[in-house]
């Protein structure tokens, strides 16, 4: 496995590929940005108010379903029962002020080749609008949501074919950019080339194992800098 700076023979580990797919949330941007505990806070807070619960309870009970299914969302559609859509608009009910452009990135994404995808457990809706932000919204050719995965998030194998499914993706000459390692898995196992975005600095609000530098086969490149990987490769 290559830690950033990407080692030349690395370059040639993307030399075949054609379709870049990227995680949203923590990839595409730092979480200095505060945009994920901010959803992280209203999933605790529709939790709250939907069972009448105190915080820590809603918090317990979010992290409960967080870690048996997958996402909290998945958790209260399977046990009770709830529509998905009021969930999703409330979670992302968001304040994106702190959310700067990001042209450098934007530019090393264009100079890519071939298509750039974005592969999502949030919306595409919460997609667009972060991209948006980022300015970089234009550089990609196709976004892939929940709702589009049947609210079967990643890492589970059929939201990966699906994905595959919908947009006409060979694995094998494909790449996937990701922050949570176990979401790579997949990617792996089907033949892309994997590479661990790890935050330049620790994030307080998320767990330690959601940020470790895991040194695993279905790992193949590690970065805290995706702009100077993205150019690197190039």
């Amino acid at each position: 496995m290559n830690h950033h700076p990407i080692a030349l023979t690395a370059k040639r580990d993307f030399a075949h590929v054609d379709t870049w797919v990227f995680d949203l949330d923590n990839t595409l941007y730092p979480h200095e940005a505060r945009v994920w505990p901010q959803v992280d806070a209203r999933i605790t807070l529709f939790v709250t108010e939907l069972f009448g619960l105190d915080g820590l309870s809603a918090r317990a009970l979010q992290k409960y379903y967080y870690h048996r299914y997958g996402t909290t969302l998945k958790g209260l559609m399977r046990e009770n029962d709830i529509k998905p859509d009021d969930f999703l608009d409330f979670v992302h009910h968001i304040d994106l002020a702190a959310l700067e452009p990001d042209p450098a990135l934007g530019q090393a994404i264009a100079d890519l080749p071939g298509r750039k995808l974005i592969l999502t457990n949030g919306t595409i809706k919460h997609a667009e609008n972060i991209a948006g932000k980022l300015g970089i919204l234009d550089k990609f050719d196709g976004l892939f949501g929940i709702i589009e995965a049947g609210f079967t998030p990643k890492p589970e194998r059929a939201t990966f074919d699906q994905f595959f499914a919908r947009h006409g993706v060979d694995p094998t000459r494909a790449a996937m950019f990701e922050d949570i390692e176990k979401n790579l898995i997949v990617p792996h196992d089907v033949g892309m080339k994997t590479v661990l975005i790890l935050p330049k600095t620790p994030d307080p609000f998320r767990e330690a194992w959601e940020q470790a530098a895991i040194d695993a086969g279905h790992v193949h490149h590690i970065t805290s800098d995706l702009t100077s990987f993205l150019r690197a490769v190039r």
